[in-house]
């Protein structure tokens, strides 16, 4: 446990988001696998702090739901009325207040729109805070273009932060600075409930502004200081559907980063998606058009793509995933699958087994190297190992209110386009006839055939289907085949 361990961190999630245009609030919208507010969420534990506490508002009975799914462990503190920053932070202190709780130490409080922040980033800055023991550190970046935002100013002998001038009131010169506020700060607990106390609401917009405290704490002659941001991408806010597709572009391109330098070869960076859940053993190789989502993990060697979508889903060592989509499903090492095969969740893959050519599956286990090669549905079914499934094959697993189970065995043949009407089982080493509809269970060892006998109706084209181009067609074959009918060239 690190010596400077937060009292509490503070989320500010209250907002309405109003420019995103959504009937989800802004803080459940999601990129790389989490809601925005879980990744705060997520950077935030990385501190482990005391207490976490997430500061709710519109729409809180979702956004409360979903934090009790993806973090049972954070608090809530609903701020009922959107009455700015300070009021915000001093809801969620009264909150853990009310529960008996006396904060002591350093208060966090970043924002819940800011999914590029990282725990590291945010632990320079509690560090930071503790060492040159500030009443309160500003999180601050150096931008290309300040241009909106509130600068920092700095007092030239000692660094200290003087004050956080909003675009509009600066100067000319303080215009200049590139070094804005992140909106996200560490603070004395102690002395934050004291200044929250005193912060004033006459001001245009009628709010208590967190940026406030920092004055009040000044004028009382304590510190307060910055810690730079290494990148300034981390502290940016998602306010539209713009923003949030270039925080997805630069979250994905740090996870994608991050595989490659592990040793995974990833041959086009631009057109793969990863979520921050997926995980990666060394000498995988992604090819374009590829999206690995939620719990998916690839092991050493696989090989993914081109233009397939995997979530949830396990790719054992040197298996080939090709044009596919997969949920929920685990490929065993040295596996084949696709192209063009859906794997629905359930399904388990055998070592070298293979799922060929628009095959789908769905709550199916398939024995070590048994194949479905091509043109086949396989739902809820056991398949033994080196078994061999013909093309066009069904298994016939619904019966309109039901699911039923089918059982074939290792070492068996199924012959092409046959349907498999659950529950039936097929014992070990069985064939089954092409065409055959299997409605009752094979022996082990023993050949299926059941199809109707073929029977030919000779000339039913020409009684049924006169002057039609089949009809035709038959009366030249027949005509052809009468002896003395064919041409010769005649002789010399």
């Amino acid at each position: 446990m690190s010596a400077n361990r937060p009292a509490a961190v503070v989320v500010l999630a209250a907002g309405e988001g109003t420019r995103m245009k959504s009937a989800t609030p802004k803080v459940l919208h999601a990129i790389c696998g989490r809601s925005l507010v879980g990744h705060v969420v997520a950077a935030s534990r990385e501190l482990d702090p005391e207490h976490l506490v997430v500061i709710v508002g519109h729409a809180r009975e979702k956004v409360v739901a979903h934090l009790a799914e993806t973090d049972p462990e954070v608090r809530t503190a609903v701020q009922y009325e959107q009455n700015g920053t300070g009021h915000a932070v001093r809801m969620g202190l009264e909150a853990l207040g009310d529960s008996g709780i006396v904060l002591d130490g350093t208060v966090v409080v970043v924002c819940g729109d800011t999914p590029l922040l990282t725990g590291e980033t945010l632990r320079k800055l509690s560090d930071a805070h503790a060492a040159d023991g500030n009443a309160v550190t500003v999180l601050t970046a150096e931008v290309p273009d300040s241009t909106g935002y509130g600068r920092i100013v700095r007092d030239e002998a000692t660094g200290a932060v003087t004050a956080i001038v909003e675009h509009k009131d600066a100067t000319d010169a303080q215009r200049a600075i590139r070094e804005i506020n992140s909106g996200v700060f560490a603070f004395d607990a102690r002395l934050l409930v004291d200044a929250l106390g005193k912060v004033r609401t006459d001001n245009s917009q009628g709010e208590e502004y967190l940026t406030d405290v920092l004055g009040i704490l000044r004028e009382a002659g304590h510190r307060v200081g910055a810690a730079v941001a290494g990148d300034h991408r981390e502290i940016l806010g998602i306010n539209n559907r713009v923003q949030l597709a270039e925080a997805r572009r630069l979250l994905n391109e740090r996870l994608l980063h991050t595989a490659m330098m592990s040793g995974v070869t990833v041959v086009d960076p631009a057109s793969t998606f990863v979520d921050v859940t997926v995980t990666f053993e060394q000498d995988v190789l992604v090819h374009p058009g590829t999206q690995l989502l939620g719990a998916t993990h690839l092991a050493q060697d696989a090989e993914v793509g081109p233009n397939s979508r995997l979530k949830d889903t396990t790719v054992g060592r040197g298996a080939v995933v090709d044009n596919t989509v997969a949920d929920g499903a685990v490929i065993g090492e040295g596996a084949n699958v696709g192209p063009y095969a859906y794997l629905r969740p359930g399904t388990r893959l055998g070592a070298k087994s293979k799922a060929g050519a628009y095959v789908e599956m769905k709550n199916a286990v398939i024995g070590e190297g048994t194949k479905v090669p091509h043109l086949s549905y396989v739902g809820d079914a056991t398949i033994g190992e080196f078994t061999n499934i013909g093309a066009a094959s069904v298994f016939v697993n619904y019966d309109g209110v039901n699911k039923h189970h089918t059982t074939i065995g290792s070492h068996c043949r199924t012959g092409s386009d046959n349907m498999f009407v659950a529950p039936v089982t097929i014992g070990d080493g069985a064939y089954t006839a092409a065409g055959s509809v299997i409605t009752k269970d094979v022996p082990p060892g023993s050949l299926a055939v059941a199809r109707g006998q073929q029977r030919n109706i000779e000339g039913w084209v020409a009684r049924k289907r006169p002057g039609s181009a089949a009809a035709q067609a038959a009366s030249a074959a027949e005509r052809d085949a009468r002896p003395g009918t064919q041409e010769t060239d005649g002789g010399q």
